[in-house]
């Protein structure tokens, strides 16, 4: 017979903002679906009130390609691959497109809030993933809170929700503001102890392959080239074999080590063409294509336009 955790390996898919967001519709049709190329070029968030969207019926065990903030007020368990935490109270809970999970909650009416947001909203793009803030968090994905940190987090939840229903011009630099102030907030408690680490080889390997990865950017000038560009190229700066570089990423993060570099080339991509006046050949020969033909085809698989469009759109 099998465990509750091999159960849920068993079921375990890749959750998108759409899937979410088609879940969402069969309760609350009136909210619209975010478009592809929007969450491509500006990044994608949400924030929403757990009473009025969730219910008590379990998550399907996946990774997501989101990150998610939530303030949980009640009773749940949050299931990893291999491990269970218990919340009884009020806690923040906080998960990232890397690890699998599921969330039941346990209490007779789900409270509290979350928000959810893409990498590229979050990340200003002179900061590396290594530098965020959200990766101080990432050992710690439940940080349980007492009734007063409660009302500080109540309140930020409760702006962003306001700021959401206006028409601030810069309301979304504020939300992230916002999210930085409440990862601010779980650093003050985070605890020394009661964290969940994978420390594996293959979570180590991962994120010295990301940590590689990021530092390469930003681009910051003409005369600058990416110097690592294919999977082959990391494995041998890592000093490891490339399938077992392959394998160790597509375990933990469930996506392969060149959707990662692909995704981080475009998003570097977007940048240069919205902040730089660079001419395209430019760009393309920072980014490591020899020709400013591949780096077009590269360029619209990715963003279903080429970098000219995008730039004069």
């Amino acid at each position: 017979m099998l465990t509750k955790n091999q159960e849920l390996s068993t079921i375990q898919k890749n959750e998108t903002l759409e899937d979410f967001y088609n879940k969402l519709k069969i309760n609350r049709p009136e909210i619209p679906t975010p478009s592809l190329g929007m969450i491509n070029d500006l990044g994608h968030f949400n924030v929403f009130n757990r009473a009025t969207v969730c219910t008590n019926v379990p998550s399907v065990f996946s990774r997501r390609d989101f990150y998610k903030i939530s303030l949980i007020v009640g009773n749940g368990i949050l299931h990893y691959p291999d491990a269970e935490i218990e919340i009884k109270g009020r806690a923040l809970l906080f998960t990232n497109p890397n690890i699998p999970y599921s969330w039941e909650s346990t209490s007779p009416k789900p409270a509290g809030y979350f928000c959810l947001f893409t990498e590229n909203f979050i990340h200003n793009r002179n900061e590396t993933l290594r530098d965020s803030l959200l990766w101080r968090i990432n050992d710690c994905p439940v940080i349980h809170i007492s009734e007063e940190q409660e009302l500080i987090l109540t309140d930020i939840f409760s702006k962003m929700m306001k700021e959401m229903d206006g028409d601030y011009i810069h309301k979304y630099d504020l939300l992230r503001n916002y999210v930085q102030l409440i990862v601010h907030e779980a650093l003050k408690v985070k605890p020394q102890g009661d964290v969940l680490k994978q420390n594996n080889a293959s979570v180590r390997l991962t994120a010295l392959f990301i940590e590689l990865l990021e530092r390469q950017f930003p681009i910051g000038s003409t005369e600058q080239i990416l110097e690592l560009k294919t999977a082959h190229d990391f494995a041998c700066r890592l000093l490891v074999h490339v399938n077992h570089l392959n394998h160790a990423v597509k375990e933990v993060t469930g996506k392969t080590t060149s959707e990662h570099i692909s995704r981080r080339v475009t998003t570097e991509a977007v940048a240069l063409l919205k902040h730089t006046e660079w001419n395209i050949a430019q760009i393309a020969y920072c980014l490591g294509f020899e020709y400013p033909a591949n780096f077009n085809i590269f360029f619209k698989r990715q963003m279903q336009c080429t970098p000219k469009k995008f730039r004069a759109s």
